[in-house]
């Protein structure tokens, strides 16, 4: 190259670096978007494959890329085990170029995987995990826990049954994370109303056998009990406690983490009457019924407030990413709080310092089978909890980020 050529050379790399800061903060690599989820076990129908095809919708929603670069979709089971949801996320981050890792039911395995994100500045979109310490004491500044957390459940079914009268309590809950959490959100909310506690039991995750700990809330002559678990393992709990009668003998069943997907298998003869706290349901406007009708044509199950959520998520992620025109981690989720967030879920949404969507959620009862005109036509609304009802004040949390 000649004198003149170095020269124009040198000027035209002059140029591009000076193109703009926004320029030069993409990777110009594709924006890579893991769905980690419970492919095959009890909470599968909550989020697993029902996630993906959330997210691959709100892929092609986007139209494929943003910010000038293609958005890919991978997924992996974390199999209910943290040690293998860390080891996904740490490959997936270090070794695939995985930007942003969505739904994550199980908290254990979420709190797991947010440490690692937090470390990498990469961005958690957290739709199926539920305990509130991922807005609390183990809050991330790249974390963004979308859709329910287990204090909003814990206000919403606990404090409409303990207003119903039901003022003592015995637990049966989950042996990790997401139960312990979901109990003691729960009996804070009962002992605050002038309730008690009579007592709770702990259970395996997946165990098929509820006998033992049902005989003991019969036993306890609780008015509610209590059933601090999820997916799988609160189906087996309602089925089983219809066969020992309970609610028959007068005794009320608090499902305090019911999806739609655990009454379409429980059918409505068993499920009727349970009051739940829900952040979404399909049927509930004309925008749920329009995404569910589409979603439904590829995943053939209504979806559930996960699946809702896991969209909502990523697309409003990548619309940060389009205006922010960077996919730095922590720069995304700054422009994710500035940005208002409105589609067919989530009305006048904001995303708080904490990580917490604030969102309002919805007190819901099963309808009994001669009320249901259609399929999936399951719910009957009973009220709006408004968000800054819903979850946690700030004044209250125990998250580092907040500055008090």
């Amino acid at each position: 190259m000649n004198r003149k050529g170095v020269i124009a050379a040198a000027a035209l790399a002059l140029v591009a670096a000076g193109a703009g800061p926004a320029a030069a903060q993409m990777s110009g690599k594709p924006i890579r978007i893991g769905v980690l989820s419970d492919m095959s076990s009890l909470y599968a129908d909550i989020g697993g494959p029902g996630s993906v095809a959330a997210a691959q919708m709100a892929v092609k929603d986007m139209g494929g890329s943003v910010a000038g670069v293609p958005v890919q979709v991978v997924s992996a089971d974390h199999l209910n085990k943290p040690d293998t949801g860390a080891a996904i996320v740490r490959r997936w981050v270090d070794q695939e170029g995985v930007d942003a890792v969505v739904d994550v039911p199980t908290s254990s395995v979420a709190l797991a995987v947010q440490e690692i994100l937090k470390e990498k500045q990469k961005v958690f979109l957290i739709s199926g995990a539920a305990s509130s310490d991922l807005t609390g004491k183990a809050c991330s500044p790249t974390g963004v826990h979308w859709v329910y957390d287990t204090y909003a459940l814990a206000h919403g079914t606990g404090g409409a049954l303990v207003k119903q009268g039901g003022d003592t309590w015995f637990f049966i809950t989950a042996d990790y994370a997401f139960g312990h959490a979901l109990e003691r959100d729960t009996a804070a909310v009962v002992t605050q109303a002038g309730g008690k506690v009579l007592g709770a039991v702990r259970h395996p995750l997946a165990t098929p056998d509820f006998s033992s700990f049902l005989l003991q809330a019969q036993g306890s002559k609780a008015k509610v009990i209590g059933l601090a678990n999820a997916g799988g393992d609160t189906i087996n709990s309602i089925k089983q406690a219809a066969e020992f009668g309970i609610v028959a003998g007068g005794q009320r069943l608090a499902g305090l983490l019911v999806f739609v997907s655990d009454v379409d298998s429980l059918g409505l003869q068993t499920a009727q009457g349970i009051v739940l706290t829900e952040a979404f349901y399909w049927d509930q406007n004309d925008q749920t019924r329009e995404w569910s009708k589409r979603f439904m044509a590829v995943h053939k199950k209504p979806p559930t407030m996960a699946h809702a959520g896991v969209y909502g998520a990523i697309m409003h992620y990548l619309k940060a990413i389009d205006a922010a025109k960077t996919d730095q981690g922590i720069k995304v989720v700054a422009k994710m709080r500035e940005m208002p967030i409105n589609d067919f879920m989530t009305k006048n949404g904001k995303l708080r310092e904490d990580g917490r969507v604030m969102r309002d959620m919805y007190l819901f009862e099963v309808k009994k089978p001669s009320e249901s005109k259609y399929p999936f036509d399951y719910y009957k609304q009973l009220a709006t909890i408004p968000a800054d009802q819903a979850f946690r004040p700030l004044s209250e949390s125990e998250c580092p980020l907040i500055k008090k």
